[in-house]
């Protein structure tokens, strides 16, 4: 049996009262694997992030992290274990690249600490990875909003986190930034890093998720192997519009069937 480092059970939460956002909901999610949450724009999936990772407080249910009650961590020790990527920042200081990315260290330095010379190796070394080293020295306020991301993203990497949690983490990105984030997502899963990401494409899901969570309004709607559960009926269901899923080259592509009073529209 896997080893499950994500558990929800029962959540339930609300900003307001009277309107549910998350509503007793309950997921599991295996070590080492990639679970994408899908599901329509305002179904909750930003806050579902939140909950997990402890930025949101449920109103009931329970919530473990890597084997232990997420009530139990200290904020230091839980920033120690998970990270995310937002989908958008706003960075209020004129940091550099280098100095933001730097920040990422902070939870596994020690009170008062200064980065060492490794903390800044391996800051290096990640932006590198990104492919956005010949930034470092740039204010991250002048950056697009795809180079932007890859930044966000060298930061939460510098935690050495076991998970991470990605919002829309391919919203920003063309199509040469989308592949090379998703091939080292996979990287990071073969490495044990438990990756979570949500997105409102189902396309992206099927690059490279071992699951996939169908969220709708607040509720899961179905969970499970990425085969079984990326199907035309459910993801119609999901997202309130006819979608069909078909196999080319042996991966999984949506299409969006077009409707027109009511007759189909050919998919050239």
């Amino acid at each position: 049996m896997s080893e499950s480092m994500i558990s929800l059970k029962n959540i339930q939460f609300h900003y307001d009262p009277g309107k549910t956002i998350l509503n007793d909901l309950s997921l599991s999610v295996d070590k080492g694997s990639i679970t994408a949450i899908l599901g329509p724009n305002g179904t909750g999936k930003t806050t579902l992030l939140h909950t997990i990772l402890g930025l949101l407080a449920p109103q009931s249910g329970e919530i473990w992290v890597a084997g232990k009650s997420i009530r139990a961590y200290k904020r230091s020790e839980l920033s120690q274990v998970i990270a995310l990527v937002p989908q958008s920042e706003v960075v209020p200081f004129n940091f550099t690249v280098i100095e933001y990315v730097l920040l990422g260290r902070t939870p596994q330095l020690g009170f008062l600490d200064m980065p060492s010379a490794a903390d800044v190796d391996l800051v290096r070394g990640t932006l590198k990875l990104l492919e956005v080293n010949h930034l470092e020295q740039r204010a991250v306020t002048e950056l697009s909003g795809g180079e932007q991301q890859m930044v966000v993203l060298a930061r939460a990497l510098v935690q050495e986190p076991q998970i991470l949690l990605l919002d829309e983490p391919t919203s920003h990105l063309d199509l040469s930034n989308k592949g090379r984030l998703l091939k080292i997502l996979q990287t990071l899963a073969q490495q044990g890093v438990t990756i979570v990401f949500s997105t409102h494409d189902p396309d992206a899901a099927a690059m490279i998720a071992d699951h996939v969570i169908l969220l709708k309004a607040g509720a899961v709607l179905d969970a499970g192997l990425i085969s079984q559960v990326l199907t035309s009926a459910k993801l119609t269901e999901t997202y309130g519009t006819e979608v069909k899923v078909v196999s080319i080259d042996g991966r999984l592509v949506t299409l969006l069937i077009n409707g027109r009073f009511g007759e189909k529209e050919k998919v050239r």
